[in-house]
């Protein structure tokens, strides 16, 4: 069974920093790429930040940019998306996204919820 399980969303004042964590199982990790998408409400789901499978190649949406990193650990199947400075707009619950792009397969998490305020 595949499972992208998140964890470690919560409260946390503005300019506070947390760290998300993505375990995966049921499918083989180090072949997908990974991605982290938010939704805020009322809003669509935005992708935040995504790596790749082998190099390792980081993108991440004009707005995190020098503030979040996303990296994985493939011994672990685990991702992580480091989040740092965050702001009130961070407000969101974030997925967890594998994708595998010769077969266009993905699977998703259950999200996590984030909540910048004072």
């Amino acid at each position: 069974e595949v499972q992208l399980v998140e964890s470690g969303g919560g409260l946390v004042q503005p300019g506070g920093s947390l760290r998300l964590s993505c375990a995966a199982s049921g499918f083989t990790f180090s072949g997908y790429a990974m991605r982290w998408y938010r939704q805020a409400p009322g809003k669509e789901r935005e992708l935040v930040a995504g790596i790749s499978s082998s190099a390792g190649v980081t993108t991440y949406a004009d707005s995190v940019k020098g503030r979040f990193r996303i990296y994985r650990d493939d011994a672990k199947n685990t991702v992580y998306l480091q989040m740092n400075s965050l702001k009130s707009e961070d407000t969101a619950v974030y997925y967890c996204n594998a994708y595998r792009g010769w077969d266009s397969r993905d699977y998703w998490g259950q999200g996590t919820q984030v909540t910048v305020s004072s």
